[in-house]
């Protein structure tokens, strides 16, 4: 091994997107807990004789590689544990859009441990076949908070405590604003439930925090479609013409 190379081996992680490059070889996004978000190249990944056959979305792995800069060369993937449930087919894209957030939103070799463990609490969550709508939430939040992107919900953007039974109009990159009632506003036990981290089983309460959060989220992304929630239209009309 060169003077200049970097080895790291056997660290936990998980392959977020992987794309072929060239004729038999891979590039593997990857998010791990000691080394945060990366890029590597899986050589001769997509031949007979891979020992690569592993590499697989939402498993825990143990990955090794060598080299130093933006995409090192993966050396090794093996799965954390025994092979876990795959993923329903009706959570695979659930599934996808964790993935594609941390890709969009987090930044390259930046580690965060409790990020890490928040999104492998999440996948493990999403296998056991917990509500979609509560978990999402949960996840989406979270991941506002720890990447400091989070607004402030149990307050207005004056400093007033929110209040359960007031409506509010969120702005992002500002905050909260009381209004009257309508249908783009957010009653403030939603906002509460939301600051405290608590389930909402409404479906009134749950279309207002999905609102609200992806109207933060479509802040941070800066204008960047999110390629799975094109996939989701494009099902959703199949359906619908079907």
């Amino acid at each position: 091994m060169s003077r200049g190379s970097h080895r790291v081996d056997f660290t936990c992680g998980y392959v977020l997107h992987q794309r072929p490059y060239r004729d038999t070889s891979l590039i593997v996004e990857l998010y791990t807990r000691e080394h945060g978000r990366l890029s590597a190249f899986a050589r001769a990944a997509r031949g007979p004789r891979t020992r690569f056959r592993g590499l697989q979305a939402f498993r825990p792995m143990l990955l090794s590689w060598v080299g130093r800069g933006e995409a090192p060369t993966l050396t090794g993937a093996e799965g954390d544990g025994p092979p876990p449930l795959a993923l329903s087919a009706d959570r695979l894209l659930s599934g996808f859009y964790l993935n594609e957030l941390l890709l969009k939103l987090t930044v390259a070799h930046d580690p965060q441990p409790e990020l890490y463990a928040h999104y492998a609490a999440t996948v493990e969550r999403l296998r056991a076949g917990e509500p979609l709508e509560s978990l999402l939430r949960r996840f989406e939040k979270r991941l506002l908070d720890l990447l400091g992107y989070g607004g402030e919900l149990s307050c207005e953007a004056g400093g007033r405590a929110v209040t359960a039974d007031a409506y509010y109009h969120f702005h992002a990159g500002t905050g909260l604003s009381p209004t009257a009632a309508a249908a783009d506003a957010v009653q403030g036990r939603v906002l509460l439930a939301l600051a405290a981290d608590e389930p909402l089983h409404d479906p009134d309460a749950q279309r207002q925090a999905r609102a609200l959060l992806r109207s933060a989220l479509d802040h941070c992304l800066d204008g960047r479609e999110l390629s799975v929630r094109a996939v989701a239209r494009a099902l959703a009309n199949m359906e619908r013409s079907g």
